[in-house]
């Protein structure tokens, strides 16, 4: 296609917009509520993954090291443990840093236990995949001068699931209303060139090709896209200033930290735009594909 034709469809494209303005604020105002809801719900349910993220990684695995192992046994044990699969990260804590965690925890009474320290040393182990924490629990139980394994099982099997559950939920959400999304915005472009259906029935019976015909047309549903994308785009990265900005500071050195907001918001934006674009140009293509059969 010759860059004057082009042209030439780009302002057609601009002058139809105009000459069919309250379909076009029809059309604009379509996109611009379900791109809304659509830029809302994925900044909720990634934050919210976020989360799920940080709860799922901050599981351990104490493991209590048996009281009659000597040195050796305890550098045998860590070397172990660092060569097992599944491991990602290994913390040797001796009985009296133990100890000091218990007293800042309940108080300098414990003292009393400086002298005979009756708890035993630790190893924090964390897994690979949160997910295979049960599995790496079970391999270290195994493991000789081992005394007790602990990491919650019940707790974190049930807090796996809810957060998989939540997962798949949201994901479900968001594709049933992408679709509602594509559906609904496709339906009211498709409104709107219906409704200028005898002028692309006449363009094709004077000679005009179907490419000719359909470019003017997948242009003004770009345009769609992209003037409807413009108001959820400043909301939401308005919205989540001012929520980062109010939160982040009370949310510090906690497992519940949000998403920064920059590249985040970026990225939400582009998103946004992108699927407006591409719902405004597949609507439009779409809707336009009818007539062009004459």
């Amino acid at each position: 296609m010759k860059a004057r034709t082009f042209g030439r469809h780009i302002r057609e494209s601009f002058k139809s917009l105009g000459r069919n303005s309250w379909m076009t604020f029809a059309s604009v105002s379509a996109v611009t509520v379900t791109l809304l809801l659509v830029g809302v719900f994925i900044v909720i349910m990634m934050n919210l993954n976020k989360i799920a993220d940080n709860l799922e990684n901050d599981v351990e695995i104490k493991t209590l090291v048996d009281l009659t192992a000597d040195e050796a046994a305890v550098k045998q044990l860590e070397q172990q443990l660092n060569a097992m699969d599944g491991v990602a990260e290994v913390q040797y804590s001796p009985k009296g840093e133990e100890l000091n965690d218990l007293v800042k925890d309940f108080g300098e009474a414990l003292r009393l236990y400086e002298q005979s320290n009756p708890l035993h040393d630790a190893f924090y182990v964390r897994a690979e995949n949160p997910q295979e924490t049960d599995l790496v629990a079970k391999e270290i139980g195994k493991l000789d001068h081992v005394d007790n394994v602990i990491y919650g099982e019940e707790k974190i099997e049930r807090l796996f699931n809810i957060l998989n559950l939540s997962r798949n939920v949201g994901l479900g959400l968001i594709l049933a209303l992408l679709f509602t999304a594509m559906f609904l915005i496709s339906n009211t472009i498709r409104i709107t060139i219906v409704a200028r259906g005898r002028e692309i029935e006449i363009m094709k019976l004077v000679g005009a090709t179907n490419n000719f015909v359909r470019i003017p047309f997948v242009l003004e549903g770009m345009w769609y896209g992209v003037l409807g994308s413009i108001l959820p785009i400043a909301v939401v990265t308005f919205g989540y200033y001012k929520l980062h900005e109010a939160l982040q500071p009370r949310l510090d050195n906690t497992l519940f930290q949000i998403l920064e907001f920059n590249p985040f918001i970026l990225q939400v934006d582009g998103l946004i735009l992108l699927m407006g674009i591409f719902i405004g140009v597949w609507g439009s293509f779409m809707s336009v594909r009818k007539f062009l059969r004459v």
